[in-house]
């Protein structure tokens, strides 16, 4: 949303929509932006780790001043792509910054059971990299970190790795029930202490630039809006049925133009079928 995503764009990407940028293709949340400089976020864990270091090397051969983010959490940062995709970066001096969210479970499986080391940074100093690690619930801790870090990437043309400190206070889908892994009493614990958006809220009406009626407003205007985006994406008809043709090449392959002639002409021959 920060960088122009709008709510009607998260919507349509949501119920696959004829608007949606991503033609019905991809799961739902799987947002991403051409425009925008954003891509999709990947499924298959870690996958986008040695992706983002391709595009950071590929911006630095160009001679452009361009740094490229990649965000994952501390799940993804157990699999092989994560130590290659830094290796890589770390060799070939890539401008990227690596945003680990270390938010205590990979699914179901705690940190402990995922590492034996000081977390994620500790193996920073092994690729040679520069790191730091930051309270990931104090918004404005996060900003200075990486905020310095892209300085840092830029002025040395070199990769950085920040660990950010979290809870997931939520599930981690809506299949899945983390009650069967974890105690209630933990997540009600950081729900109290250390939910960012109570530290924030605090904070502005600490400084006087918030109030308990302002936070009520805005909360009930943004509920409005989603809905409205939701009400406006589920009434919209789904992508043309050619489109699934596209985007998989730069230009239709004499395969791909001779499948889509078969599937226009078993539609025609069972139109009342569809």
């Amino acid at each position: 949303m920060w960088r122009g995503f709008t709510l009607e764009q998260f919507a349509n990407q949501c119920f696959s929509n004829d608007a949606d940028l991503g033609k019905g293709r991809q799961m739902p949340v799987h947002y991403g932006s051409r425009a925008l400089h954003y891509q999709t976020i990947s499924s298959p864990l870690g996958t986008q780790i040695p992706q983002a270091v391709g595009a950071a090397y590929y911006k630095k051969l160009q001679g452009k001043k361009n740094v490229t983010v990649c965000l994952f959490g501390d799940g993804a940062a157990s699999t092989t792509d994560f130590h290659s995709g830094l290796n890589f970066a770390a060799t070939l001096q890539a401008p990227v910054l690596f945003f680990c969210r270390n938010n205590g479970y990979a699914i179901s499986t705690p940190t402990e059971e995922q590492y034996a080391g000081d977390g994620i940074i500790s193996r920073a100093p092994g690729y040679g990299m520069a790191a730091i690690r930051v309270d990931g619930n104090d918004i404005f801790a996060v900003h200075a970190a990486v905020r310095e870090a892209r300085a840092y990437a830029l002025e040395h043309s070199a990769p950085v790795l920040i660990e950010a400190m979290t809870y997931r206070l939520g599930h981690h889908s809506t299949s899945d029930d983390s009650f069967q892994y974890r105690d209630k009493n933990e997540v009600e614990s950081y729900e109290n202490h250390s939910d960012p958006l109570h530290r924030l809220e605090k904070f502005l009406k600490a400084q006087g630039w918030m109030t308990d009626p302002d936070a009520a407003a805005a909360r009930e205007e943004e509920k409005k809006a989603v809905l409205k985006a939701m009400k406006d994406a589920e009434q919209r008809s789904p992508p043309p049925l050619d489109s699934l043709f596209e985007d998989v090449y730069y230009e239709l392959t004499p395969r791909l133009k001779e499948q889509q002639a078969q599937l226009n002409e078993h539609l025609e021959r069972h139109k009342d079928k569809y």
